[in-house]
């Protein structure tokens, strides 16, 4: 009986088989998957009743990889927030400090969130360009090293990959296969052996812009009270508690992007900003005792 049951199923796979044959545009792909139903129809035969005829078709879950991938961004953000957050912060104290009425204090409050995003910017610009220009020149000098020594080069390949725990029989014939296209084995080159990826043409550009905004934005928080409070002192207190607030604020997001512990990046942000203004504060003020 079973080998009648076993006869059956495998004359269905070759009617299957037969199918595929004469139908030359079928995928081959699919063969693997059309064997795999007809062995499940054969076992579902072996079992109860109520499952015959049924294939067993193994459930297939997705996986979604979530990683971030806007860290350049991210830096950028932090590095402009966060100084426009400290520094316009502990000149407005140490203006403060020394007795300036609030009209002052906004005024040089402004010309420094201006000067200081102008330089911000045009620093920021200047380091992504000079990526860039770093990237060209290695990937020129490898290039030229691939066309003059490629056998050096090539060995290269094979110590990169023993490094992961590949065998010289495993990394051969990948070897081979960058060797049969130079752009591929140029980016390989470039990437595991110098750490360099290839920058982007706007990053320049954008980074200074995001730098920036940033400066500007993270600048006019610790400067809002002195356009509403007459009275430098009082309009200081409450520039204190708005920035602690926005330096904890800020510190929290930070350490939720950049993968710390949330809570603790908060506190080290405030704190920053609370020494560089109370020494600012501190001083003007002995500055002023003089």
């Amino acid at each position: 009986m079973d080998s009648y049951k076993n006869r059956g199923g495998d004359s269905e796979f070759r009617k299957q088989q037969s199918h595929a044959a004469f139908h030359p545009n079928l995928d081959r792909r699919a063969e693997p998957a059309t064997r795999f139903v007809s062995t499940g129809v054969r076992r579902s035969m072996d079992g109860d009743g109520a499952s015959r005829g049924q294939p067993m078709l193994e459930k297939r879950t997705s996986h979604r990889e979530r990683h971030f991938t806007a860290g350049e961004v991210v830096r950028d953000v932090i590095m402009g927030v966060s100084d426009g957050l400290t520094v316009p912060f502990a000149l407005a104290a140490g203006l403060s400090g020394a007795s300036a009425p609030s009209s002052l204090v906004l005024t040089a409050g402004l010309a420094e969130v201006a000067a200081g995003a102008i330089s911000m910017g045009l620093g920021g610009y200047l380091a992504a360009q000079s990526e860039a220009d770093h990237y060209k020149r290695e990937m020129k000098r490898e290039q030229e090293e691939i066309i003059t020594v490629p056998d050096t080069e090539a060995a290269e390949i094979g110590e990169i990959m023993s490094q992961y725990g590949l065998e010289p029989q495993e990394y051969g014939p990948v070897v081979d296969g960058l060797r049969r296209n130079p752009q591929a084995w140029l980016d390989f080159m470039m990437r595991f052996e110098l750490g360099l990826e290839k920058p982007d043409p706007k990053r320049a550009l954008q980074s200074a812009c995001t730098i920036a905004l940033s400066y500007v934005i993270g600048g006019l928080v610790p400067l809002l009270p002195y356009m509403f409070i007459s009275t430098a002192q009082n309009a200081m207190l409450t520039s204190v508690g708005v920035t602690l607030v926005a330096l904890l604020f800020f510190g929290y997001i930070k350490g939720r992007f950049t993968g710390n512990r949330p809570f603790t990046s908060a506190v080290q942000t405030a704190i920053i900003g609370a020494l560089a203004s109370a020494a600012a504060y501190g001083m003007a003020k002995a500055v002023q005792a003089r």
